[in-house]
């Protein structure tokens, strides 16, 4: 499945800022910069915007991003462990390398968003829409997809294991080349699911059925 990329002119000359310059600003806007080895934990930044810009190896551990913007921007080494981006909106974005373990995403957006070899587990997608989204490479062990839209949503060679989609429907989506030992789902949300020989396998364990050779 191609998606489109976040759109960042001059993406090899952006100007370098420092990232708590913002949190005194009235308008928490950010566009058309870089931002490296920033370190925010623990701080409050609701209905934040970051348009168009890079963050490389930055840590914004158990920060409140709550309804935070993000649009044309990509995460290179970045650590949200235990943040709140809880209704948010999030287009056109790549996360590469970084940890979000246990971040709040409930209730959010996302559009065209590509998370390659990214710790999200324990994270939680509740009553979220999601649309031309990519995980690969990507540990989402234990995350819940609680009553979640899907609409284009490709898990490559993930780890899914005791990840929750319930109230989900699963139609047309490939887990194919991923892998887990317990998956929540119901039978009718699995309906249309792309699986492996293997996975077929599993399931059919998970339901009870006996499997005669």
């Amino acid at each position: 499945m191609k998606i489109e990329s976040p759109k960042i002119q001059n993406q090899d000359n952006l100007p370098l800022k420092n990232f708590t310059d913002i949190f005194y600003e009235e308008d928490l806007e950010l566009e058309m910069c870089q931002i490296n080895d920033a370190l925010f934990d623990n701080e409050v930044l609701p209905r934040a915007r970051f348009y168009k810009m890079l963050f490389k190896n930055c840590k914004f551990n158990s920060t409140d991003f709550s309804k935070i913007d993000i649009t044309d921007v990509i995460f290179e080494n970045c650590d949200f462990s235990n943040a709140k981006m809880n209704s948010s909106s999030i287009h056109r974005v790549e996360f590469k390398n970084c940890k979000l373990l246990g971040v709040d995403l409930t209730e959010s957006s996302f559009g065209n968003v590509h998370f390659q070899n990214t710790l999200l587990n324990l994270s939680g997608f509740g009553n979220s829409k999601l649309e031309k989204v990519i995980f690969q490479d990507t540990s989402l062990e234990s995350s819940d997809f609680y009553e979640c839209k899907f609409k284009k949503v490709d898990f490559t060679t993930c780890n899914m294991n005791s990840a929750s989609f319930e109230g989900t429907s699963l139609k047309g989506i490939d887990i194919s080349t991923s892998s887990f030992d317990s998956l929540t789902v119901s039978l009718s949300d699995l309906q249309g699911c792309k699986v492996s020989s293997y996975q077929a396998v599993q399931f059919a364990a998970i339901l009870g059925l006996v499997i005669v050779d």
